[in-house]
């Protein structure tokens, strides 16, 4: 039975914790900050006894804390183990956490989530790159686990997820306003409809996931816009859209605090 760490028990990460554990793989989870509260998941309280006997460790801690905890993990990681990290971060802050696990003849996976993750849990399609993306796919393709490998080391998936970001953060962001424009002309009702036709079967779906995630996890979400901007500003490539996507995320960010 394949062992699998899961640090980081959020909504991602119970996701995962739950999903694998009951597609057949022996899962334990780490995060001091959350209880998971789930009978069948294994949470454990100190990180090296999460980590012992693993085969692969997942890492959804979030982009801001990656670098931290595997800097905290990967000396306690097995050095037959991949260290998956699956944060929505820069690819240089992947690059980083690669050289870390390089550093200690470890293999390291640069994940990239490629949908929501309470949609599918553990099915949510993923992208890797870097030493450990191959052997990743192997150890989780048992449990049903989609993932996609890419040539290129740690960073190369991270830079295709924020140009993705560009895309599906900026579409939310054109809903979001043409909505709040329509509430104020009283066609809000009219014009979802319109939206909805043009999304295709699952467009009311797909609006209703746009408005409500958004908000639901417009931190979050934020900090990715602002990562992905700086992703294309680096690229020289015109980033006129995502900059204004970055204000509505900040708009909406300072509504929920104020």
């Amino acid at each position: 039975m394949t062992t699998i760490a899961i640090l980081g028990l959020g909504e991602a990460g119970r996701h995962y914790a739950r999903g694998l554990l009951r597609a057949g793989a022996e899962v334990r989870g780490y995060d001091p900050h959350h209880v998971l509260g789930d009978p069948d998941v294994r949470q454990l309280d100190d990180l090296a006894d999460a980590l012992a006997g693993a085969e692969v460790v997942v890492s959804l801690v979030g982009g801001q804390a990656a670098a931290s905890v595997a800097r905290d993990a990967l000396p306690l990681v097995p050095a037959s183990a991949v260290y998956a990290d699956l944060n929505t971060t820069t690819p240089e802050l992947k690059q980083e956490i690669g050289a870390l696990a390089s550093a200690r003849g470890i293999a390291m996976a640069d994940v990239a989530v490629l949908a929501p993750v309470p949609r599918a849990a553990h099915r949510t399609p993923l992208l890797a790159s870097g030493a450990g993306a191959v052997q990743l796919a192997e150890r989780l393709a048992p449990f049903g686990v989609p993932i996609t490998v890419i040539d290129g080391g740690p960073g190369q998936a991270a830079r295709l997820r924020l140009l993705r970001s560009v895309f599906m953060k900026g579409l939310a962001a054109l809903v979001i306003e043409a909505d709040t424009a329509a509430q104020a002309a009283g066609a809000d009702g009219w014009l979802r409809g319109q939206m909805a036709a043009e999304f295709g079967p699952d467009g009311e779906a797909l609006i209703e996931r746009l408005l409500t995630g958004t908000r639901q996890h417009a931190v979050r979400r934020e900090h990715e816009v602002r990562e992905a901007l700086a992703t294309l500003e680096a690229t020289g490539a015109p980033a006129d859209m995502t900059r204004a996507t970055l204000a509505w995320f900040e708009r909406i960010v300072a509504d929920r605090q104020s």
